[in-house]
């Protein structure tokens, strides 16, 4: 033991002499570094380092927007119209659905926006909230929307541009004037007021609105009233935005922007257009600014109102045109066809919306069967039924079957 002690007493002053130089070394080191090297960190430096973080959490990192589902257009669509109203009622909605998905119908068309300017549900839009447009008319709308595609209806949404009383109160300057006083509304002869076509701000509006219909799961956008007004006190009237310009160009241009900027939202969307019934056989714009020709190639579908009630006493020859449904359908899609294939478009963009209500003449099942009939018997087989109130003549849109069944006075089917 007594060697053992020997040994560690020499070796440890070896080992204490060794430390001592590494540690010399060590601060040698730092000094030189330190005086080669800046590693200076000023209030400066560290302001700037802590944006550049922030520029990547606010700026870099994008959250995708949320997208719902959504389901192929049909090769056929045959669709009936139901108002936000009916869509928000449950006891009303539901047996509408029912009868929509167990019949020969498969798409839907339901209100985003109406008359009223109005927006039916809520949505993520800075101008609709600017604007206070929602009424909360559906409550789950994604919910409807999904249940429609699990049973396999294309859901359509339908927007009213122009005609729009809620946005003139609350953006007054977008709204058609009076020309004997440029600061009042103009009015039509219902008491409804238009917002100026050539507006940027509304065609911004309603292109949000598209936006968001489509996130929620609607298929296809439909656009109605894309026109300046048709009546009403036509001679006192001044446009802020529109006055001394073609009215078409401006209808144009709006079709144009609408369908661009959504194809760069998302290519998938499908719009289509909601025109009135004459644009199919007249050449002008019926001082409303609508050809058909601008839409046939701008939006994916073209949707005459070519209602028979809607046709003035002796069009084609007919003292009464709501009383020839046949006829009035045959002839105008007829001309509908020749003007989308003189401009190398298919027919296959026209998709008539025919009358399913009493006006001009009390409609049977016979008068809406002769109405698609008439498609049929020219090409088409793409149509929307439009009744205001949402009450169908349900026994006309049944397959060929169950309506054999009918026919044979087999009521089962008449629920």
């Amino acid at each position: 033991m007594a060697g053992y002690k020997r040994i560690l007493k020499k070796h440890s002053t070896k080992v204490s002499i060794l430390i001592f130089l590494g540690v010399g070394i060590f601060f040698l080191i730092n000094y030189y570094l330190a005086e080669s090297f800046s590693f200076e960190y000023d209030s400066e430096s560290i302001k700037n380092d802590t944006a550049y973080t922030d520029d990547i959490s606010e700026e870099e990192v994008v959250v995708p927007p949320k997208m719902a589902p959504h389901v192929e257009t049909p090769e056929n669509v045959r669709s009936v119209y139901m108002t936000s109203w009916v869509a928000g009622t449950k006891s009303i909605r539901e047996p509408l659905l029912k009868f929509v998905i167990d019949s020969d119908i498969n798409a839907i068309v339901i209100d985003i926006k109406d008359y009223s300017g109005k927006v039916s549900f809520e949505m993520d839009s800075p101008l609709v909230n600017e604007a206070g447009s929602v009424e909360k008319r559906i409550g789950d709308i994604e919910g409807i929307i999904q249940y429609l595609h699990d049973n396999g209806i294309y859901v359509i949404g339908r927007v009213t541009v122009f005609q729009d009383p809620h946005i003139t109160k609350i953006w007054p300057s977008e709204a058609i004037k009076t020309a004997t006083d440029t600061s009042a509304i103009w009015k039509d002869r219902k008491g409804l007021s238009f917002t100026d076509p050539g507006s940027k701000k509304i065609w911004d509006y309603h292109l949000e609105i598209a936006e968001n219909a489509y996130s929620v799961g609607f298929d296809e956008i439909n656009f109605d009233y894309i026109r300046f007004p048709s009546d009403g006190d036509m001679k006192n009237i001044y446009f802020p935005y529109s006055e001394g310009k073609v009215k078409h160009e401006v209808i144009n241009s709006f079709f144009t922007y609408i369908n661009a900027e959504l194809e760069k939202y998302n290519p998938n969307v499908k719009t289509s257009a909601d025109l009135f019934g004459m644009t199919t056989s007249n050449t002008d714009d019926l001082n409303i600014g609508q050809i058909i020709e601008d839409a046939l190639t701008t939006f994916d579908y073209v949707c005459p109102m070519v209602y028979p009630s809607h046709y003035p006493a002796t069009w084609n020859g007919y003292a009464n045109p709501a009383d020839n449904p046949y006829g009035v359908i045959h002839k105008s899609m007829s001309d509908g066809i020749k003007r989308a294939e003189a401009i190398g478009v298919s027919k296959d963009k026209l998709r008539a919306w025919i009358q399913d209500f009493d006006l001009g003449a009390v409609y049977t099942r016979s008068m809406v069967e002769a109405q698609i009939q008439a498609l049929y018997d020219i090409g088409l087989y793409s149509y929307m039924v439009w009744d205001p109130s949402n009450v169908y003549t349900k026994d006309a849109f049944w397959t060929d079957l169950e309506k054999s069944l009918l026919d044979t006075e087999d009521t089962s089917l008449q629920q």
